[in-house]
């Protein structure tokens, strides 16, 4: 039983005719009539009675019409639903680096919430190691990295949205704190940076403290206790402030940017759609 026989049976009683009918759903009258005798055939009963130029429901037309109504109503009703689907609604669950779970995604959840208040967000704070992990085992939907440029992993898409830029910060007073460096962990590509800098300037380093925050790293640097290299985001308003001091700085390293992932075969929600699009969005206000 197809819908379109449905449909055109619903119309001829609607409408009150063959023609007319054929008029309204743009058919000629030769297939709403070809629509009718196929639909009696499957039934095995006659639908209509035609009196002249009149067509009447016969007794079985007249039993089998709610049905039809219902049914077409219903595949209606699913396709509206199917169209609200697209929507974003549900949960979405992001993982962020750290340096971003406090610079930069906290504006974008407020307005993603304002927009979409049907999904319920989830923030999961990852390492950058543990990135990659979390989208293959499905722990979390998409994440918000800053990576090296040329990151790349095989079971992911990877899309960049920003070029960073790198500081080269220190404290006001430098005193003592001039060759004491501050330092990630191995695995943060500003260590490498870092140990790029300090080889190129020919720097000797008295101490060397390790982090695994570059928030932490910013706040001793505040506190006057060594230099280090840090994305310009994270200090701008230090800098601005002249609160630290600082240089921008480029290095024959690939650099770092900020990246959308994803797992290469996860299907992108609609909920997943509208981030990917508000992160590109806010990224252009980036730096202004």
């Amino acid at each position: 039983m197809e819908l379109r026989h449905l449909i055109t049976f619903k119309t001829i009683v609607e409408k009150g005719g063959f023609k007319r009918a054929a008029e309204y759903l743009d058919y000629s009258q030769s297939s709403v009539t070809v629509h009718v005798k196929e639909l009696e055939k499957e039934l095995k009963k006659p639908l209509f009675d035609r009196i002249g130029r009149k067509v009447f429901l016969t007794n079985y037309g007249t039993q089998f019409h709610p049905y039809a109504v219902k049914i077409v109503d219903l595949y209606n009703e699913a396709a509206e639903t199917m169209n609200m689907n697209d929507a974003p609604k549900g949960s979405l669950v992001i993982g962020v680096t750290e340096i971003f779970s406090q610079y930069r995604i906290p504006s974008i959840l407020m307005e993603y919430k304002k927009r979409y208040p049907d999904v319920s967000l989830s923030l999961r704070s990852l390492e950058n190691k543990d990135i990659s992990a979390a989208l293959k085992n499905g722990q979390i939907d998409m994440a918000f990295v800053l990576e090296r440029n040329d990151w790349f992993d095989k079971e992911l898409t990877i899309e960049k949205i920003k070029d960073e830029s790198t500081v080269l910060v220190w404290p006001v007073c430098l005193e003592d704190s001039e060759n004491t460096i501050l330092s990630t962990e191995e695995s943060c590509s500003y260590k490498s940076m870092l140990e790029a800098y300090i080889q190129e300037e020919q720097i000797e380093a008295k101490n060397s403290l390790n982090f695994s925050s570059l928030e932490a790293i910013k706040q001793c640097v505040l506190s006057g206790l060594g230099f280090s290299i840090l994305p310009y985001f994270a200090v701008e308003k230090e800098l601005a402030s002249e609160q630290i001091l600082g240089e921008f700085i480029s290095l024959n390293h690939t650099g770092n940017a900020t990246f959308i992932v994803n797992h290469k075969n996860k299907q992108l929600s609609p909920a997943m759609q509208a981030m990917i699009s508000l992160m590109k969005e806010q990224s252009l206000h980036w730096g202004e």
